[in-house]
């Protein structure tokens, strides 16, 4: 009888066994279903640094909800889940968005005619500048800053900038200091972008000038060396070409349809007397031939935009001699300095120009009238087509080529940073080059391309991420952070972030 019950005992252990291994219960939270794990990093305290991305900038302003779902936030959600602590976030006062006298933050607006444009919400900002928070704050992105902003002293003064300084520790401090002085276990960075953006979103007119080499890699370096001081883990993310963004990419160069025949005529007669004279001296054509409307919808015409071209020959002098006949000393000179510089804008591969985003307000009609046009000269009055767009309104193939090359140099920087220290290296160019392929990138039934407004991961500024896009990146800094460090943080579900804000939240 005991032999039974010590029979009985055993199996009864055996089955025991079964039962629990049966049970174990895959981790909702990890990618792999084993238990979550942070690996060998330390998210205890997290500090993020960074820009616009970073702050959660959305719809061409900075507003709460637009803060709660910038990459950091969502990234420090999943710490949590490992450790992490408090994650603090310098919030606007409202979500009509920016300060004090700034336009309010865009929403897709429906007009009478049931198109859709983005337009400003209502309501007035209440965020003031001058008022300071208090305490610190983990998510350290500031709109605007480049490379060398975050080792500025003063960055945060008066003379500085002002979302940095609303919670500056002082006036004098940098935003690589305060970062460290709240002792953080883990950090992301991810800052260049606007090195390049401020000149390529003003049409390299020279006011907002491509940050040096030089510049970028001292800035750079003395952040990486004083952020893996004592050993300390963290991600950190290369740049895209930002003329990849909406915001160059979405209006066409040959947005002009079909003109009238007379004025077709007129056009080509004095583009093709230009090109004629280049010729003449050795210089190649700057003018295509105007089309005329054909009168059929379905074959409507598209020319392309006449555009000032700085890295041109200036042939104004040439052009006045040839036209003083027509149009006197006075309106000759006039016309002279106008195309001096003047072509038609072009899309071809490896020699595109980009047209701005805001420029598409410049040359729909009625507003594409130039005013101050000389009496008698009225014809060259409109924008884009007798009248050149001029270098703020277009990024033209030249100075897009010089910022590839200032982004080049930038990358090769921030690789050797996350080469020589261990860290984890987001690829976010790659992930800009897969948006805007014909695929895009795919994930929870959804696909999101850089298309504006329809691609979904891009807001109505097109140069800033949406919701959707926001999580995109999460989740890509999520899997240069796995990779890295043995962690096995799952994604977060594009399905729980919107596409657009509305128009009141």
């Amino acid at each position: 009888m005991i032999k039974n019950f010590k029979w009985l005992f055993i199996v009864a252990i055996a089955f025991t066994a079964c039962n629990n291994d049966d049970d174990v219960v895959a981790d909702p939270n990890s990618v792999d279903g084993k238990p979550l794990t942070a690996g060998t990093a330390d998210f205890t305290k997290y500090v993020a640094l960074g820009d616009s991305f970073a702050a959660g900038f959305s719809d061409n302003a900075l507003f709460i909800e637009g803060q709660k779902g910038a990459y950091p936030n969502i990234l420090a959600q999943k710490f949590a889940l490992v450790g992490g602590g408090e994650f603090k976030t310098p919030f606007m006062n409202d979500n009509i968005g920016g300060f004090i006298g700034q336009t309010p933050r865009l929403y897709l607006a429906t007009l009478p005619d049931g198109s859709l444009v983005p337009a400003p919400v209502s309501g007035t900002p209440t965020t003031n500048p001058t008022t300071i928070l208090s305490g610190t704050f983990g998510n350290m992105g500031i709109p605007g800053a480049k490379s060398f902003h975050l080792v500025a002293p003063g960055y945060g003064s008066s003379a500085g900038n002002p979302y940095f300084t609303r919670f500056a520790s002082s006036a004098t401090t940098t935003v690589i200091a305060d970062a460290l002085a709240q002792n953080p276990t883990f950090f992301s960075l991810w800052i260049g972008g606007n090195d390049v953006l401020g000149y390529a979103t003003t049409g390299g007119d020279g006011s907002n000038p491509i940050t040096p080499t030089a510049t970028f890699d001292v800035a750079y370096n003395s952040l990486i060396s004083q952020l893996v001081a004592g050993g300390r883990k963290g991600v950190i993310a290369n740049l895209p070409y930002v003329n990849t963004l909406p915001f160059f990419t979405t209006v066409p160069t040959n947005p002009i349809p079909g003109v009238s025949s007379a004025q077709a005529a007129q056009l080509n007669q004095l583009f093709g007397g230009i090109n004629a004279a280049l010729a003449a001296n050795s210089l190649p054509s700057r003018f295509s031939t105007i089309l005329a409307d054909d009168g059929n919808p379905s074959t409507k015409e598209s020319n392309p935009l006449l555009i000032v071209d700085e890295s041109l020959v200036n042939i104004s002098t040439q052009i006045t001699a040839a036209l003083t006949p027509l149009y006197g000393p006075a309106g000759a000179a006039y016309v002279g300095n106008l195309y001096g510089q003047a072509r038609h804008a072009r899309n071809t591969t490896g020699d595109s120009d980009y047209i701005l985003l805001t420029t598409r307000s410049l040359i729909s009609p009625p507003n594409n009238i130039q005013p101050g046009i000389p009496s008698g000269l009225e014809s060259f009055s409109i924008r884009g087509v007798t009248y050149p767009l001029q270098d703020s309104a277009v990024l033209t193939a030249a100075e897009a080529s010089e910022i590839k090359v200032a982004t080049d140099a930038y990358n090769i920087t921030i690789q050797n940073a996350a080469s020589e220290n261990n860290l984890a290296f987001f690829d976010a160019k790659a992930v800009m080059n897969a948006l805007i392929s014909p695929t895009g990138i795919s994930g929870n039934g959804f696909t999101l391309k850089s298309t504006f407004v329809t691609g979904g991961a891009f807001s109505l500024d097109g140069v800033h991420p949406s919701p959707r896009g926001y999580a995109l990146i999460a989740n890509k800094f999520l899997e240069a952070i796995n990779t890295k460090y043995g962690s096995n943080f799952k994604g977060v579900n594009y399905g729980d972030y919107r596409i657009l804000f509305p128009a009141v939240l």
